[in-house]
């Protein structure tokens, strides 16, 4: 029980830095006439609100698509509806119907950022806080040290109060899952897990790690005993789950079929903006989107994807284990960022949050990760004038990490979980002793290119014929550095040994 006065502090000291970097622009403020993500959120509210739910996902007089059209499913826009009920108590103008468009005020302000506030205190922080505390074999300092860095982490804070979007909603249902299955409660987690996919449906990212770690679960226990019994449990649930949210769509073809087209726009294009993934980045060299057509270019997306995450799949399904579950979320979500079709910026936080989950496990790498993971968002920061809530809170949550988990004395082959690997290679190559050395510099390398590029952004101005030469080479960077922890990722899942259980492990 000592542990909870701290993990009180922390929780405070996440609120504070959230709550500060909320007091700073946001998208598309006074930028008509799209403005940015905070009127989208704004306008979702003014839809459910004012129109009817069949109306919702149809383009309209009263619903143009074009500006800004719900493209989330049905738990984003329940959510939408519930915060306009509360915004037409304080103001009607809020969410009046066409006059409410652009809306910009202090007190609008203050809402929107409190709707923030209230759902990441209900949902995405108690799981932090729950997490770090079942974590087994670690002293309660480490717990504390652990939550207070996943809660500083900064490319969460910075999209979600500074740019303004609720991703913490997804991603504190796909924590609740984490902790559900990983603690054997499976049809808990299962249903905390489709909540989040039906809240965005980008946590698809992390659906196939559930689905082979439920699926191992219920091969262990025997598909002819209680496996099956299991396996009958979770997909009652799951379809129970998908049932309730998508209710209301059901009831004409044409309206399940609209919702899953605005969910899953192909017509978007492999990429879109400036994106830290293999397509965008690879298209200064080879403009994949010019030369294929759009059919290939999905069929090619998905067999780079499903190629570069079945090894770590199919090792989870063989053995699962929480510890593998994590590793798995972290390698599948970044083979999705990387290779997958129609991918945000704003995905890699998908990414990020299954690397906070192995922070105490690996904190030399899993730091080096989130930091990248923030500087990937580079472009879309600045032009939201975020630039110096980023170097603060990148500068703190380096400074938790350095100072609880002292990183950089973390580097040896068994800190980094590469002893099996190196053994291996050591079979072959008796001299090959020097890979921790090689990450130390990669490392300093890397952090190098983001102080560089940082400056240079902010302060030179690109050359006319090429305007977005800073934000591309961002870009290109931050894929290499992903490329190699995807690397990185899949050498530990795959070289796990199964003498790993005889470790000190944190489930």
């Amino acid at each position: 029980m000592e542990q909870w006065p701290w993990m009180t502090i922390v929780v405070l000291i996440g609120l504070t830095v959230r709550w500060t970097v909320s007091l700073n622009s946001y998208s598309g403020a006074g930028k008509p006439p799209m403005f940015g993500d905070y009127e989208a959120q704004r306008h979702w509210q003014e839809i459910t609100f004012n129109l009817p739910i069949k109306q919702w996902y149809f383009n309209s007089s009263d619903n143009n698509l074009l500006y800004w059209g719900l493209d989330y499913p049905p738990l984003t826009a329940y959510h939408s509806l519930l915060c306009a009920y509360v915004a037409k108590l304080i103001n009607p103008d809020w969410i009046a119907l066409h006059t409410s468009r652009g809306y910009e005020s202090q007190a609008h302000k203050l809402f929107m950022r409190t709707t923030v506030l209230i759902a990441d205190l209900l949902i995405y922080i108690p799981a932090v806080v729950l997490y770090c505390c079942c974590l087994k074999d670690i002293s309660t300092k480490k717990k504390i040290a652990n939550a207070l860095c996943i809660l500083l982490y900064p490319g969460l804070i910075l999209i979600d109060y500074g740019h303004f979007q609720y991703n913490s909603v997804s991603l504190g249902f796909a924590l609740w899952g984490v902790l559900g299955v990983s603690y054997d409660w499976d049809l808990l987690g299962s249903l905390a897990f489709c909540l989040a996919i039906n809240y965005k449906q980008m946590e698809l990212y992390h659906s196939l790690p559930f689905f082979c770690f439920l699926l191992g679960k219920c091969l262990k226990k025997g598909l002819r005993g209680k496996g099956f019994g299991l396996l009958l449990k979770l997909a009652c649930t799951v379809v129970a789950s998908f049932i309730l949210c998508w209710l209301p769509f059901f009831t004409e073809r044409e309206q399940t079929l609209q919702v899953l087209r605005r969910l899953f726009p192909v017509d978007r294009g492999l990429f879109e903006d400036k994106v830290a993934n293999v397509w965008c980045s690879f298209s200064v060299f080879l403009k994949i989107k010019d030369i294929l057509p759009r059919h290939i270019q999905i069929i090619i997306s998905f067999c780079f994807t499903f190629l570069s995450l079945l090894p770590a799949c199919i090792k989870l399904m063989l053995h699962p284990s929480p510890r593998r579950l994590r590793l798995t979320l972290v390698s599948c979500a970044l083979s999705f960022f990387l290779f997958s079709f129609q991918v945000h910026e704003k995905s890699i936080l998908l990414v990020s949050l299954p690397v906070c989950l192995v922070l105490n496990e690996i904190p030399f790498m899993s730091t080096w990760f989130l930091l990248v993971s923030t500087f990937s968002m580079l472009p879309l920061l600045l032009k939201d004038e975020l630039l110096m809530p980023s170097f603060v809170t990148m500068m703190a949550f380096f400074i938790a990490c350095a100072t609880f988990f002292p990183i950089f004395e973390k580097t040896s082959e068994e800190e980094l979980q590469l002893k099996s690997f190196s053994i291996s290679v050591r079979k072959y190559l008796p001299s090959f002793t020097f890979l921790p050395r090689i990450i130390q510099y990669l490392f300093l390398t890397s952090v190098i290119f983001m102080v560089v590029l940082t400056l240079m952004t902010v302060t030179l101005d690109p050359p006319q014929k090429l305007p977005d030469l800073y934000s591309v080479l961002v870009c290109f960077v931050s894929c290499l550095n992903f490329l190699f922890f995807l690397a990185y990722f899949n050498i530990i899942i795959i070289w796990d040994s199964k003498n790993g259980r005889n470790r000190k492990k944190i489930n």
